[in-house]
């Protein structure tokens, strides 16, 4: 089946069986690598992509769903103010040790204050919820986004 969607605000056209996973089409044909696999199956966050703003597990949704959809990655976000002002707050609260879920956390921080750009702590934390960390113990991770809510005033 070929699809059309939008990738990190550029329009691809691709052959690609509609069962396959959106991760593996992102790793393996587009070569994004901040999209990692942790668990395959929607448990850990390792995946979390942007699809039409809203945070998605890439291991659970099919090729076939994102006909037509604009999806994000980290690699796209980067360019962006919002993506610089969650890395500053992040860095500034210690919330990145091994990284491998940061890229995880840091998209689904995206999605979470753009619905919500001045979320409660427990927003903050129902927010990243879908994400697991094995370094930080989560605090400072809830650090960076609160940081991030009162710091980007104005850019969510």
């Amino acid at each position: 089946m070929k699809i059309d969607f939008i990738l990190n605000n550029e329009i691809q056209s691709v052959k690609v069986d509609p069962a396959r996973r959106l991760l593996d089409l992102l790793r393996e044909d587009f070569e994004l690598t901040s999209v990692k696999e942790g668990c395959g199956e929607g448990e850990c966050g390792a995946c979390v992509v942007l699809m039409d703003g809203r945070a998605v597990n890439s291991c659970l949704v099919p090729a076939g769903n994102i006909v037509g959809k604009s999806i994000v990655t980290l690699e796209g976000f980067k360019q962006t103010e919002r993506y610089k002002m969650i890395e500053k707050c992040f860095l500034e609260a210690g919330s990145v040790q091994c990284g491998f879920c940061t890229p995880g956390f840091v998209m689904a921080t995206e999605s979470l204050l753009n619905e919500n750009p001045h979320p409660s702590e427990k927003e903050i934390k129902e927010g990243l919820s879908g994400n697991l960390c094995r370094c930080t113990g989560y605090n400072m991770i809830i650090d960076g986004v609160k940081l991030a809510a009162e710091r980007g005033s104005g850019l969510w």
